[in-house]
C-alpha cells in the first residue's frame, strides 16, 4: 500500500497568506513535489498546496526542488551525435491573436543539424497548439522515447506530448480545470530538461516576478551540468521570437548571464505573416518559409542564430 506523506507541516509554513506565508527550503521542496507526483498527498491536501503556492509565489529554493524531483519523473532522451546539442522547447500556450511561429522556430533549427525537442500540450481549445501545426505539417508527435529519438536521428524536429514525455506532471497540470487557475507545475514544464546530457533550453515568462525569480534560478541554483538556457518573454506564452517586435533575450551559462537580444520597437516593415492563424494556414505559410518562398522573419532569424552559436559552444564543452 502506498505511504502517503502528511503535509500540514508544509501547509503550514506556505499557507500563512502572501505576506505571511515562509518558503520551503529545497530539500522539503523536492520531497513535497516528489509525494505530489507520486500520488502520495490526499485531494485535499493537494488543492491546499497547490493554492498556498498560487498566493504565495514560488521562491528559487522551492522551484530548484520542485524541478529535481520532476526531472526524476521524466522519461529521459539520448540526444543523437551531432555538431550541437540539442535544443529543447517548451509549448504550452500555442496562439490566441497571432499566428504560432515556434514550429517554424523548430524547423529552422532542426534543418542546420540541431537534435530539436518541442513538448507540451496537443490540443486547447482557445488556441492553436504546436501540436496542431506539425499535425498539419505531416510530423506526428512522438508516442515514446523511441520514436521521438530516431526522429531527431533523421534531423528531424520532435513533437513530445507532456502526457508522453512526463505523465505525473501531466496529472498536476490538469489541476487546473478543476481549480480554475495555474500550478506551480506550469512554470516547471518551462524549465525543465529531459536529455541525459547538457542541453540549451528556450524558456519564456509572462508576468515580470517570474522573470525575476527565474533570472535568480538560472543564476545561482540551476545545475550547470544541464546546460544554458534561454530566457524571454513569451509570445503569446511562447518561446519564439516576435516577428513584430523582437523582445530581449538574455543567455544563462555557469551562473553567468549575457543579453543576447535587446527589447526592440515595433518594425518599421511589418514581416510578411500568415493571413489566417488556424493549424492549417500557419502550417501552409511555414512550409513556404522553408522553401524559401517567403523570408524568415528577421526577430525569428536572429534567434536561430543564437541558438546554433550556443548549441554548437554546448557541445564543443563537452555535451
Amino acid at each position: 500500500m502506498t505511504e502517503m506523506l502528511a503535509t500540514a507541516r508544509f501547509i503550514k509554513e506556505i499557507g500563512r497568506g502572501k505576506d505571511g506565508a515562509r518558503s520551503l527550503v529545497r530539500e522539503d521542496a523536492r520531497l513535497l513535489y516528489q509525494a505530489m507526483l507520486d500520488g502520495r498527498v490526499s485531494d485535499l491536501e493537494l488543492g491546499a498546496i497547490l493554492l498556498a503556492m498560487r498566493v504565495k509565489g514560488e521562491s528559487v529554493e522551492e522551484i530548484a526542488g520542485f524541478l529535481d524531483a520532476a526531472e526524476d519523473s521524466l522519461q529521459k532522451l539520448q540526444a543523437p551525435a551531432a555538431a550541437f546539442a540539442p535544443v529543447v522547447i517548451p509549448s504550452y500556450n500555442g496562439s490566441r491573436h497571432m499566428a504560432n511561429l515556434t514550429p517554424l522556430l523548430a524547423l529552422l533549427l532542426a534543418r542546420e543539424g540541431v537534435p530539436v525537442l518541442m513538448h507540451g500540450v496537443t490540443h486547447d481549445p482557445q488556441r492553436i497548439t504546436s501540436a496542431e501545426i506539425f499535425a498539419e505539417l505531416g510530423l506526428p508527435a512522438a508516442a515514446d522515447v523511441a520514436q521521438a529519438e530516431q526522429a531527431m536521428a533523421r534531423r528531424q524536429p520532435v513533437f513530445m506530448p507532456i502526457q508522453v514525455l512526463a505523465p505525473k506532471m501531466e496529472r498536476l497540470l490538469a489541476m487546473r480545470r478543476i481549480l480554475g487557475v495555474r500550478n506551480s507545475t506550469h512554470t516547471l514544464v518551462k524549465i525543465m530538461q529531459p536529455f541525459t546530457g547538457p542541453a540549451l533550453r528556450l524558456t519564456s515568462y509572462t508576468h515580470p516576478e517570474y522573470f525575476e525569480m527565474l533570472t535568480r534560478y538560472f543564476s545561482d541554483a540551476a545545475p550547470h551540468a544541464r546546460g544554458d538556457a534561454f530566457l524571454m518573454r513569451g509570445t503569446e506564452g511562447e518561446t519564439v521570437a516576435n516577428a513584430r517586435r523582437a523582445q530581449q533575450i538574455d543567455w544563462f551559462h555557469a551562473g553567468q548571464c549575457q543579453m543576447l537580444v535587446a527589447k526592440q520597437s515595433v518594425a518599421e516593415e511589418l514581416p510578411d505573416l500568415p493571413s489566417e492563424r488556424d493549424a492549417a494556414a500557419t502550417a501552409r505559410w511555414t512550409e513556404a518559409v522553408m522553401r524559401g518562398d517567403k523570408p524568415v522573419p528577421a526577430a525569428i532569424a536572429e534567434q536561430v542564430a543564437h541558438c546554433l552559436a550556443v548549441a554548437a559552444a554546448i557541445r564543443q564543452r563537452g555535451g
